[in-house]
């Protein structure tokens, strides 16, 4: 078991300084249907040489309710979920994309479960100095005890789409040098600040985020790695809004406290993603193909409850 452990976070340091420089946001997010705020980019690759706590105390229950409602949450003290499915736990614990998941079972995306988990006392101090990219990383010796986890990576040419500037020319609006956003998208803690990001179905907006943020959000909508080609390299207030496909899979938050609630379905007279992006942010989504880092499953098992 604890070499299965070993070879998880190996191959996880590895993943991280791939993805580093491709990912945005605490957040692969993991996003919400429902109105939700997060914080916006964060380099992963610091997370690789960290020294990281353990949990002490891991509580997994399955969750029966059928609510819809799904909770994730970072505690002072650990970490937290409500209705909860396998794959979004390792997509969480890995900060990937869909398409870049492979080999799970059926039963990982549709049973869920309640997962509470706690460190030490004596480790409390250590984890509140850890940002949320670095805490996700505890969930890899949980995922590889209490689910008997397993994987290995592979480099695959996948679809995939380019993200370039539209021929006429990018319309994203440059941020606002110091601007503290008090009016803006507000965090758990009710500030405004750069960084943030609000999520409904149909509708992005962002405020003072880069481009790579953007590329994030739209590989989670598209179920797809989504790659940045603009250039573009300045910090950005995004508003954008478009007709989410009925087909398509909600997405799900996760920051310090988050919790997910319905809301309406967008108006289906509304423009698609794609051509939301090139009407009203000035880029364009090219279809292409590309190496994509993926995580295929070699063992998984339903945990046992307690």
């Amino acid at each position: 078991m604890i070499e299965d452990i070993r070879r998880n976070l190996s191959f996880i340091r590895r993943l991280l300084l791939l993805v580093a420089g491709s990912m945005a946001a605490g957040t692969p997010s993991i996003l919400g249907q429902g109105s939700a705020a997060l914080s916006g980019a964060a380099p992963l690759a610091a997370t690789t040489d960290i020294k990281l706590p353990a949990f002490d105390v891991v509580s997994i229950k399955p969750n029966k309710s059928d609510s819809g409602m799904i909770r994730v949450m970072y505690k002072p003290d650990g970490y937290s979920a409500t209705n909860i499915s396998l794959k979004m736990l390792i997509l969480g614990a890995y900060g990937l994309k869909e398409d870049q998941l492979s080999g799970l079972p059926i039963w990982a995306d549709s049973a869920r479960f309640d997962i509470d988990a706690k460190v030490a006392g004596a480790d409390v101090a250590e984890l509140q100095k850890l940002k949320n990219d670095q805490r996700r990383l505890l969930l890899l010796p949980l995922l590889a005890d209490r689910f008997k986890l397993t994987v290995h990576d592979e480099t695959k040419i996948l679809p995939v789409y380019e993200l370039v500037v539209a021929k006429n020319g990018s319309k994203l609006k440059e941020a606002t040098p110091g601007d503290a956003y008090a009016n803006g998208v507000k965090g758990p803690d009710g500030g405004g600040r750069v960084g943030m990001m609000t999520m409904r179905p149909g509708q992005l907006t962002a405020q003072a985020v880069p481009v790579t943020s953007l590329v994030n959000i739209l590989s989670q909508q598209l179920h797809r790695t989504v790659m940045d080609k603009t250039e573009l390299t300045g910090k950005y207030d995004i508003a954008l809004q478009w007709t989410q496909d009925d087909g398509s899979n909600p997405m799900f938050k996760e920051t310090d406290d988050s919790q997910q609630r319905a809301e309406p379905p967008p108006d289906a007279s509304g423009p698609s993603i794609f051509t939301a992006v090139q009407e009203q942010l000035g880029l364009r989504l090219q279809s292409s193909k590309g190496p994509v880092q993926v995580v295929v499953i070699d063992h998984v098992e339903m945990p046992s409850e307690n």
